[in-house]
């Protein structure tokens, strides 16, 4: 990962601040204070927009607490080598954060290290009340408290709202290699029980080192989360989550950091699994799922663009998956059955992109990781499923897929993706979904171009 000159300067400041807060550094623009969070905080508080923050060891908001951070603060995380040492910052469940960055201003949890890396800290973890299939839990990496629950029975749970935030080298608090499976693990921006009275929008998670984006169980909606070079799963759905998503990217130009697999789109029931309700069914619409430049087998690490796992089910429409060197669209045998018999589950208008056409669909059967799948390849691309399979990038016709800067996915003329979108029925017909005639992330409007709250760098 590169590190700018103004990066190095600011951690050599937070070096000195744990030692001695209020002192002066620099944000890139302005000179400012520097203040330290840690530990718990208990009351309302709101940050000091005129000052940046380092962020010490495990920060609890928690006693029904509000923590308020204005526009434009930058907050420098510790790196800690142990796991256990990680910081992180938790909401508790009852308390709220409420992050108010704005494009030009957004809020950046970034690491404090001189040179920054994938892991250097944990993640920011929302604890709400909504419902999960398995009754209540503990956030999986952290020392198991009250503090550390979450689950209830609240689906419209309100755990804050959060804009334009971008985090950057999280995923430090992962499970050992060997359980890679576990579902509430520590990374990125991790949402567990959190309920749709939440609002999230305009979120990017760059180098983690696991997953970007968790939601474990819950009910929160969600639009333009931004992936970028993540370590596992850009975007990852678990215990019985039920929410409505649109505008979404998950972008790689390199393949996993993980020893396992990494997919772009990855979802399941529960571990055992069981069919116990609420059963995990993502909600998505306008999703562009790209992975490492050409389909090419020594892409270590890199599996499926969407993996549903283990009885989840799902709704997946008008988005674009493409360069995942064994498939765009894989399931497992205790899926399959659900999505050939449509029982509240679907994956349909969607433009995919695998190196041929047979190895578009495939199906797990275990220790063979994806075997082509005939009979899935006709049902998805009927006259109702509508799914158009392509053979190469170029087929979508992208203004650039990959860049040296930034890569701009906006829709070139004559795009396959430019129409075909499909809203019909009650779950894209439900008020959430902006209804749209292109399918993908982005049509003219490129919402992800070099920023100061998107940083491709």
């Amino acid at each position: 990962m590169k590190k700018t000159y103004l990066l190095y300067l600011m951690a050599l400041t937070f070096f000195a601040a744990c030692k001695k807060d209020n002192i002066s550094g620099n944000n890139g623009n302005d000179q400012r204070k520097v203040d330290t969070l840690q530990g718990a905080i208990t009351a309302d508080r709101t940050l000091d927009g005129n000052k940046n923050y380092f962020l010490k060891g495990q920060v609890f908001v928690k006693g029904n607490a509000k923590l308020t951070i204005p526009a434009g603060v930058t907050v420098f995380v510790q790196k800690n080598d142990a796991p256990a040492e990680k910081s992180v910052l938790v909401i508790t469940r009852g308390a709220k954060l409420f992050i108010n960055g704005t494009a030009a201003k957004p809020v950046v949890f970034t690491s404090a290290s001189a040179s920054p890396a994938p892991g250097d800290w944990g993640a920011i973890v929302l604890l709400g009340k909504a419902p999960t299939n398995t009754g209540t839990g503990n956030a999986m990496g952290l020392t198991a408290s009250d503090d550390t629950k979450y689950g209830g029975s609240d689906p419209a749970d309100n755990s804050g709202t959060i804009t334009y935030l971008r985090l950057e080298y999280t995923g430090g608090i992962n499970p050992p290699a060997e359980d890679e499976w576990k579902v509430d693990k520590v990374s990125g921006l991790v949402m567990a029980s959190v309920g749709s009275g939440t609002k999230i929008d305009n979120v990017m998670v760059k180098y983690s080192n696991d997953d970007s984006f968790q939601f474990v169980g819950g009910t929160v909606n969600a639009t333009h989360l931004l992936s970028y070079n993540c370590g596992d799963d850009d975007f990852d759905f678990d215990l019985g989550y039920q929410g409505y998503l649109q505008f979404l990217l998950g972008y790689r130009t390199h393949a996993s950091s993980q020893a396992v697999r990494a997919n772009g789109f990855e979802s399941y029931n529960d571990e055992v699994p069981t069919s116990n309700t609420p059963l995990t069914r993502p909600v998505v619409s306008n999703m562009t799922i790209i992975g490492p430049q050409g389909i090419d087998a020594t892409k270590t690490n890199i599996n499926m663009g969407v993996y549903m796992r283990k009885g989840t089910r799902l709704a997946i429409r008008n988005s674009i998956i493409a360069e995942y060197s064994e498939g765009a669209f894989m399931t497992c045998p205790r899926t399959r059955p659900v999505i050939l018999a449509d029982d509240d589950a679907e994956f349909r208008s969607n433009l995919v992109q695998s190196d041929t056409a047979a190895r578009t669909f495939a199906w797990d059967q275990g220790a063979v990781i994806a075997v082509p799948d005939p009979e899935m390849t006709i049902f998805q691309t009927n006259s109702t499923n509508k799914n158009t399979v392509l053979n190469t990038d170029a087929d979508f016709k992208l203004k650039t897929m990959y860049a040296a800067d930034a890569p701009d996915l906006t829709l070139a003329d004559g795009s396959p993706a430019a129409s075909g979108a499909d809203f019909t029925g009650a779950d894209f017909s439900n008020g959430f979904f902006t209804k749209i005639m292109y399918r993908g992330a982005f049509g003219t409007s490129n919402w992800a171009a070099q920023s100061a709250w998107v940083d491709w760098k």
